[in-house]
């Protein structure tokens, strides 16, 4: 497929899924629904895209940016009923699905199980964009979200596993565990180490363009290294990308302002591309399968049949195995208050979308295998490309009225959240008291002890001031909880003026005050940092704040004083 067309598709799903934000509108259906309409046009050529590009140029940066903006804690919290779903529920889908194909058509065991491996994981972004838009619990945000994390690297170890099989002509169950704990301990040990060098690397640079670029990289350099020493590479992202998603509050807030919106925006292209290649594909993929032995009445069967093979076998696995969250995995720290109700995990259940790994895995099948053509490959591709649009259309358009229906929803949450948020303006504000409090004896040494207690008192009551009425704002009821009075909550008294006037002139005054509420903004970023490594503070809302205090340093860096010159 030539580059233009490559380019030209990616435009067309953009400026469609462009559209669809706008309107509200489920992207990835629109985008398959106007590929599939644009690949009928006569004289549109058939899009053969090479596998590798969806695998390694693809999938990477989309897992990436999942692991960064997905909280560590909440994973480990978590991990359970995440490694239940992503390792579990794919092993028992792949060998469910190759059982039933195995059953309908005189295929292999190995040749079975590709089918079953292609089509086992679930891509959690229409789910989790639904989930957002419907405010869904954080609880099952980070199920669904740490699912697709860990799920395409099981089922893309099992795909490496079953094509082995192929080839040799042999099933061996030891070989492929031992392949299994490889691409494990590989790819969690590459993307941690990897990640560590990113990280320090990343606090010794002050130029967030280039901390950028370091960051563009790191998903492509934790794929192909895991890869390259029989690891996971899927797994060797997600590592990567959530220690340096916990770790980012240590560096520059420039970088973290910067990279936000560029991944964002890569996202954006990566999914609408794949979207828009299924639809471009598939009317092929059905010739494909009218033009082999097969037929295409038995291969559509064959693909219904598997359709809903994969739709009965979320649910049925998930409330069968409710059980597993009780037990304690190493690295578990999940409270009890963290277990699915009955009714979330109905959602959870219906929340089996497949995408990108489906797509990929199922391309990137070879035609031959030692000179022989794969056995059923037409037949596969077309399950899995059924698998594929069947689960979007299915649950992607009556997951919305589930989760309604079920009455499944965030508000307590969202009060808790409120309620964290205004303990931590208080605590903050203790923080910045505590600086004050500090730089007492050199302000004494310039204007005396008495003009230096009451400069830190003016100050300190300032801050006070202005925590206690964003948490009377934020939460009425934490006035009691956090000894604060309503009625005395006024405006932030001037202080920062009279510590800046220590200066000669107004552009030393600038200085000293950019100065001063810059330590001042670093003091509050560590109570954060604090407050959510000891467990009292959510990942959320301390990215919530912790974005507010960016802007302001932000702010600070733009003002016309940083432009000034001694």
């Amino acid at each position: 497929m030539h580059h233009v067309a490559v380019f030209a598709l990616a435009v067309g799903a953009v400026l469609v899924a462009a559209v669809c934000r706008r309107r509200g509108w489920p992207a990835p259906l629109v985008v398959v629904a106007v590929a599939l309409l644009v690949s009928l046009i006569p004289g549109v050529p058939r899009y053969e895209v090479e596998p590798e590009l969806l695998l390694e140029f693809v999938l990477p940066p989309l897992l990436y940016s999942a692991a960064l903006s997905s909280s560590y804690r909440d994973f480990r919290a978590s991990l359970n009923s995440i490694t239940r779903l992503g390792v579990g529920l794919v092993i028992v889908t792949a060998l469910a699905v190759a059982l039933t194909f195995s059953l309908l058509d005189d295929v292999s065991v190995a040749a079975a199980l590709v089918l079953g491996a292609v089509v086992a994981p679930p891509d959690a972004v229409a789910a989790a964009a639904v989930g957002r838009r419907l405010g869904l619990p954080r609880r099952v945000m980070t199920l669904l979200s740490g699912e697709s994390l860990i799920n395409d690297a099981t089922s893309l170890t099992l795909y490496k596993v079953a094509l082995a099989g192929v080839a040799s002509g042999a099933w061996a169950l030891g070989a492929g565990l031992a392949t299994f704990a490889m691409a494990v301990v590989a790819g969690v040990g590459t993307g941690l180490v990897l990640a560590f060098v990113v990280h320090q690397v990343r606090m010794r640079l002050d130029d967030p363009v280039v901390a950028s670029a370091v960051g563009l990289m790191t998903p492509f350099a934790a794929y192909w290294g895991a890869e390259a020493l029989a690891g996971s590479g899927v797994l060797a992202v997600v590592a990567a990308g959530l220690y340096l998603g916990h770790t980012s509050p240590r560096a520059g807030y420039a970088t973290r302002l910067f990279e936000e919106p560029i991944w964002s925006t890569l996202d954006l292209v990566l999914e609408s591309f794949t979207f828009a290649l299924i639809g471009m594909q598939l009317p092929w993929v059905v010739r494909d399968v009218v033009d082999s032995d097969q037929g295409f009445a038995h291969g559509l069967t064959v693909s219904l049949v598997v359709l809903v093979v994969a739709l009965l076998v979320r649910p049925v696995y998930i409330f069968a195995t409710t059980w597993f969250d009780d037990i304690r995995l190493p690295g578990s720290h999940r409270p009890e208050r963290d277990s699915l109700s009955a009714r979330e995990s109905a959602v959870v259940s219906w929340a089996g979308m497949r995408g990108v790994v489906t797509l990929a895995a199922a391309a990137a099948i070879p035609a031959t295998m030692d000179g022989a053509p794969f056995e059923h490959r037409a037949t596969i591709q077309l399950a899995a490309y059924t698998v594929a649009l069947g689960t979007l259309l299915l649950q992607g358009l009556t997951l919305p009225w589930v989760i309604t229906r079920l009455g499944v929803g965030s508000a307590q949450e969202e009060a808790a959240d409120a309620k964290q948020e205004a303990a931590m303006r208080v605590a903050t504000a203790e923080a910045v008291q505590r600086y004050f409090e500090e730089q007492r004896p050199q302000l004494a040494a310039t204007m005396g002890d008495e003009r230096a207690q009451q400069v830190v008192e003016r100050l300190s009551a300032g801050w006070r001031a202005r925590a206690a009425a964003a948490a009377v704002m934020l939460d009425p009821d934490s006035a009691d909880d956090l000894g604060l009075d309503p009625e005395a909550v006024r405006g932030p008294a001037r202080g920062l003026d009279v510590l800046a006037a220590r200066g000669k002139s107004s552009a030393d005054a600038g200085r000293r005050m950019q100065s001063v509420r810059r330590s001042v903004i670093a003091a509050q970023r560590e109570v954060l940092m604090h407050h959510r490594d000891a467990g009292d503070l959510d990942e959320v809302v301390m990215r919530r704040m912790m974005r507010e205090l960016d802007l302001e340093e932000e702010s600070l860096a733009s003002s016309w004083v940083s432009r000034l010159r001694d």
